[in-house]
This record gives C-alpha cells, structure tokens and sequence, in this order.
C-alpha cells in the first residue's frame, strides 16, 4: 500500500512536471515566436526608417541645390540691382541738367515773348498812327476837292503857294514821285526807284503810303504793280505847277 501510494504521489509528481515543462515550453515557443516578429517588426521599421531618412537625404540635398540656385539668382539680381541703380544715377544727373537747360530756355523764351510783345505794341501803335494820317489824308482830298478853282492872276501878283492843303503834309521825295507819275503815266516801285534814288524796300514802303493815302492807283493785274497817279491828284498837281510857273 505505502508503495503504491509512492508510486501515485511519484506519477503525480511527473505528470506535474510534465504539466510545467509543457507549459514552459509552451511559454518559451510563444516567447520565441514574438520575439522573431518583433524582429522582422524591427527590421521592417528599420528599412523603413532608412528608406525615410534616404528620401530625406535627397530631398536634403535638392533643397540645397535649390538654395545655392537661389543665391546664384540673389547674387545676381543683386549685381543688376547696382548697375541699375547706377543707370538710375546718371539718368537723374541727365535729367537735372537737362531741367535746368529748360529753366534757361524758358527765362529766354519769356523774356523774347516780352520783346515780341512790346515789338507787337509798337507795330500796333503805327498801325493807328498810319490809320489816322490815312483818314487825314482822306479828309485833306475832300477838302481839295471842294476848293474852288484858282484865279488866274497877271505876272504882277505874288508868286503862289508850291503846295496845296491836299499836298501840305508830302515829303518833297513823295512829291518829286507824284509830279513824275502824273508826267510820265504809270510806273512800276523798281521804275519809280531809279527816279527818287532810295533803296527797293524804302520805295515799296513809300508807293503803299502813297496808294493807302489815296494819292495814287494801283494796277494788280501784273507784278510788280504798276502806280498811276488819281486823276484829281494830277489835276491838282497840274495846278499846282501852272500856279508856280506864272
């Protein structure tokens, strides 16, 4: 009985110990196993970290290319900066001279405006004066007109007047030109120049003084135009040289 008893307590024994030895080795397979995957887990991570930090490699080193690219430009533009700033520099030195030279310019053109201005005025200031000895002219031959004829007088009375009021106020070149007219018919300025003996532009002047005063007629059929003088004038003319002969 007492070694029966043994022999149970002996097989209990073992087949504990079976039990445990199963169990750990159960264990130990399972330990085993998870720590494989977890080093095929490691070594998943681990390609998968360098397969990041390569990519960050590259993109590390695109990123430094760019910046060197990026500075190159920088360095650049900022050469362009300097001589565009310099260009900018003598534009505006180009400029202020030029400002002033249109000062300059301007101060001269108000001061030649101011002269043609006051040349302007005193064209002007002879225009009515020639205006006024027109109409008095004008007024003068009206009033020859309404004179009445001169008295024939004998070799006893005092010598005429030269001049009637209608030819008081001629020079004695514009008179030589009328009595000239009057004697030989119409004439040309460059005709009439040869006779009176002043210069083209002195005589033109003169044959419009004596055509606007109403001294003389003018023929604008031909160039240059021919002057004649009015047939009232060479009347009075003709007087007037009668009365100075008697």
């Amino acid at each position: 009985m007492r070694i029966t008893g043994m022999l149970s307590v002996i097989d209990f024994m073992l087949l504990f110990a079976a039990s445990v030895l199963a169990l750990a080795v159960t264990v130990l397979v399972r330990y085993v196993w998870q720590l494989r995957r977890a080093q095929k887990e490691y070594e998943r991570a681990r390609e998968a970290v360098g397969d990041i930090v390569l990519s960050f490699n590259r993109q590390f080193k695109r990123a430094a290319e760019r910046l060197e690219l990026v500075a190159f430009k920088v360095e650049a533009n900022t050469s362009r900066s300097d001589r565009a700033i310099s260009k900018a520099e003598e534009v505006e030195k180009q400029l202020r001279t030029l400002d002033e030279k249109l000062n300059v310019v301007s101060e001269d053109r108000n001061k030649m405006q101011a002269k043609f201005d006051e040349v302007d005025q005193r064209i002007r200031d002879v225009a009515t004066s020639q205006e006024a000895v027109t109409a008095k002219m004008g007024s003068l031959e009206e009033q020859a007109k309404q004179l009445p004829p001169p008295l024939e007088v004998g070799p006893e009375a005092v010598i005429p007047i030269r001049r009637d009021k209608a030819l008081a106020p001629l020079t004695e070149t514009e008179l030589v030109a009328l009595e000239w007219l009057a004697a030989e018919g119409p004439k040309t300025a460059p005709e009439i120049k040869e006779r009176i003996k002043l210069s083209r532009e002195h005589t033109a002047r003169l044959m419009k003084k004596l055509y606007e005063a109403g001294y003389l007629e003018r023929d604008p059929s031909k160039i240059p135009f021919k002057y004649s003088v009015k047939k009232e004038m060479a009347k009075l003319l003709k007087k007037t040289e009668t009365g100075a002969t008697a």
